[in-house]
């Protein structure tokens, strides 16, 4: 079986240093990298029978899109709670994700993973905090259904201490103790965390939220995940009741608490960051805390409008991410490079934020985010085969002149093909790792139990 795979004659958006744009070229993968990236005369050099050959004409090739904030697990509720604020949302759907265990997100997992597949994303994190004590491994399940999909893969090993009895909002059924999440914290990182250069698996620490979790459990998670040496996520600045709230309980901005408690620097990501002030987005430039940009789910709960232009301005980190399936259906990662667009220009003008500036936080941004920008992100030698072919021969597509506008402003193009780590893993529009219409399935009986589980 051929390791060496050429794709030709495809335009190339390349992301590299350069903002490269090739208007008809090549990318030869070797194994899990990209050996070499060039135009059409010099082909013939890489011929060979040990060479699997793709037919890229009327294609273009970008790197493959990076999500930087998920929930796997909600991809069996969605639907639910589709005209409640961010508050009324949670306290509605806390019950009914109070009954998942190891089997519903093991199939939830497996239906969000191969829907991002199909939809053009390589790598994702997920931002799994809800563990019922009699859930099983949920981490596990979520890790297994990744390797089963072939997605490179950044979960985060998420925590609630905080439930209503005590002033947050989860029910005492999913919360769990300091020390239990400490401990099942350092143990996901011994089990499962890989920080060899290639990885397809990466863990992180992420306590849920201000308003979820004791300001002990971000002190000694933030501890912990240091000396761990692993990155630190959390939900930040999503809504105005995350801002009262964060008034009332510590007289502080959700990102002063942060801070305060040792949350800002290069292994930190937020998701969300809506409600920063000019001071606090200099300070993210400041530290390099990374904001996971969550365009669709922001609008689908009805919060405020993310100041994209101003912290990609300031130098921010900004990825993109499609967030839980809860609270934005489609999860479609590319749809989140065009919703970036509008909503920032909705808010700031024409000018607000280029279509290329779309394709970069969804590429490269979001590799930045993860630490991972040397190994994937952009298309040039060396970096890790994550790649994508998007077909605009189709009739959406074919006569927009400027592949990039008809990547981020047009209709999402089908994937002729897609690499992760070299292992083609999109033929055609189909996924080639498991069978679409049995996951289908899977999650319609996972998602009917679920709600019977919770007397809906």
């Amino acid at each position: 079986m051929s390791t060496r795979t050429l794709i030709a004659g495809c335009a190339i958006i390349t992301v590299d240093a350069e903002r490269r744009e090739l208007g008809s070229g090549w990318v030869l993968i070797d194994g899990t990298t990209i050996a070499a990236v060039g135009t059409g005369a010099d082909i013939p050099a890489l011929l060979g029978d040990d060479v699997t050959h793709i037919d890229g004409t009327g294609c273009v090739l970008t790197p493959g899109l990076v999500n930087t904030h998920h929930h796997l697990y909600q991809w069996i509720t969605r639907g639910l709670a589709a005209d409640h604020t961010l508050f009324e949302w949670l306290t509605t759907l806390y019950p009914v994700w109070a009954g998942i265990d190891e089997q519903a997100v093991n199939v939830a997992a497996m239906g969000g993973l191969a829907h991002l597949a199909l939809s053009g994303c390589t790598t994702t994190t997920d931002h799994h905090y809800v563990f019922p004590k009699d859930g099983g491994d949920l981490l596990a399940a979520e890790i297994l259904a990744a390797r089963t999909v072939g997605m490179r893969f950044h979960p985060t090993r998420g925590s609630m201490d905080l439930s209503a009895k005590d002033g947050g909002l989860p029910p005492d059924s999913v919360v769990q103790t300091i020390d239990e999440i400490l401990a099942a914290g350092a143990d996901a990182v011994s089990r499962w965390h890989d920080p060899a250069a290639g990885s397809m698996l990466r863990i992180a620490l992420a306590p849920c939220s201000p308003f979820s979790v004791t300001t002990d459990l971000l002190r000694e998670s933030a501890i912990l995940a240091r000396q761990l040496k692993v990155r630190m996520h959390t939900h930040l600045d999503e809504s105005p009741d995350e801002n009262t709230y964060c008034a009332e309980h510590f007289n502080a901005t959700p990102l002063e608490y942060m801070e305060s408690v040792g949350w800002v620097g290069e292994d930190v990501w937020f998701a969300h960051g809506i409600e920063f002030s000019d001071n606090e987005i200099d300070r993210l430039a400041a530290t390099d805390t990374g904001i996971a940009h969550c365009p669709t789910s922001n609008a689908r709960l009805g919060n405020r409008i993310c100041r994209t232009r101003d912290l990609v301005a300031a130098g921010v980190p900004v990825g993109l991410g499609v967030d839980g399936a809860a609270s934005n259906e489609s999860c479609r990662l590319l749809e989140e490079a065009h919703q970036a667009v509008l909503m920032a220009r909705a808010m700031g003008g024409p000018t607000a934020l280029t279509t290329r500036t779309a394709i970069e936080l969804a590429t490269l941004g979001g590799a930045r985010v993860l630490g991972r920008q040397d190994e994937i992100g952009s298309v040039e030698p060396g970096k890790l085969a994550d790649l994508v072919l998007w077909d605009l021969t189709t009739i959406a597509h074919s006569d927009i002149d400027d592949p990039v506008a008809a990547l981020v402003l047009g209709a999402q193009p089908p994937i002729r093909g897609s690499w992760i780590n070299g292992r083609r893993v999109i033929d055609r529009a189909r996924i080639l790792t498991v069978d679409a219409p049995t996951v289908a399935e899977q999650t319609r009986a996972e998602h009917r139990r679920l709600l019977t589980k919770a007397g809906r």
